[in-house]
């Protein structure tokens, strides 16, 4: 049976048309079983292959590579919205994403803090949870063949974190990883480790109580519902190939104490995944580049890496198996 990606192409002026097109091909010439929507104006992109659909959405105006346009925003989130329709009346099996400018969006005067949350909202899904995973750049024993990393917090302020996470916040995220990771990763009992917030997890209180107050509270009322969790672990050691070996995925309770480890292990080939959404969503772990854009030089790799996670899901939830 074939299966149907949404590809969004993301912000018009950066990267993402072009590494939308190019990994597309690069894909289709691999797999045989899927059909690619490219979701953007049929003037910025091409298909070379009968499995390479346009589905055009009209730009509001021209678009110069690397100038961005306030204008072409609400082009933008209706590629999202038409890729998210889609996905929930059944006619994709999944959707990926090509980056978005956040900044450009937010002026136009819509709310948008990113993909992440803009997908819950209009799957009214009240929380889901970032991930990223990813094959490491490079050899070494010392690292896993795929490094996952989730996070408690995403785009806020450092300065707010500590008051953001909770107790309930940090238990129910770890639900949905557990629940994800069985249902479309086929894990079958994760091994989830969790990060501190403070250095040295906070030294027994001396160096901040969250540890103490939030932290430790959550993750024992889940080992009482039997949740594999281990922690709370330094940031600065939980990277270690011996709880990498142990994880199936690492928690960190913010954005860059787990992303910045993460993407040295893993850039141009990690993939962003949205766990508990009812649809199944993958994106590239890279922003829009408008530096380069327009230039033919873009790697599209992380967006073809993208697109066999979303296949890989796509039959682990059909039941499926093979390559």
């Amino acid at each position: 049976m074939m299966m149907h990606i949404a590809l969004t192409t993301g912000e018009p002026a950066g990267i993402g048309p072009e590494i939308s097109v190019k990994a597309a091909s690069q894909f289709l010439d691999k797999y045989d079983d899927v059909v690619i929507h490219l979701i953007g104006d049929k003037a910025l992109l091409n298909a070379s292959d009968d499995r390479l659909i346009i589905e055009h959405q009209a730009l509001s105006k021209p678009v110069k590579a690397g100038e961005l346009n306030v204008e072409n925003a609400n082009y933008v989130v209706s590629t999202l919205d038409h890729a998210i329709a889609g996905c929930i009346a059944g006619t994709y099996d999944a959707m990926v994403t090509a980056p978005v400018q956040k900044s450009i969006i937010s002026e136009s005067g819509l709310t948008f803090t990113g993909h992440t949350k803009y997908l819950a909202e209009k799957c009214q899904t009240p929380l889901v949870v970032m991930m990223l995973s990813g094959k490491p750049a490079f050899k070494s024993d010392l690292l896993p063949d795929e490094l996952r990393v989730a996070l408690v917090t995403t785009h806020i302020p450092l300065k707010e974190v500590p008051s953001f996470i909770s107790i309930e916040l940090i238990e129910k995220t770890i639900e949905i990883i557990d629940k994800d990771l069985r249902e479309k990763f086929n894990i079958s009992s994760p091994c989830i480790c969790v990060t501190g917030l403070n250095p040295h997890s906070g030294e027994s209180g001396h160096i901040g109580r969250e540890e103490i107050e939030v932290i430790i509270p959550a993750l024992e009322n889940l080992r009482r519902k039997k949740y594999n969790v281990i922690g709370p672990l330094p940031g600065d050691t939980i990277f270690t190939p011996s709880n990498l070996k142990k994880a199936d995925v690492v928690l960190a309770m913010s954005h860059d104490q787990g992303l910045a480890p993460f993407k040295f292990a893993t850039f141009g080939g990690g993939v962003n995944v949205t766990l508990g959404l009812p649809i199944i969503r993958t994106s590239v772990d890279h922003g829009t580049a408008l530096n380069i854009a327009g230039k033919g030089i873009a790697d599209s790799s992380s967006m073809v890496a993208a697109l066999e996670l979303a296949r890989t899901i796509s039959r682990n939830k059909r039941g499926t198996s093979g390559s």
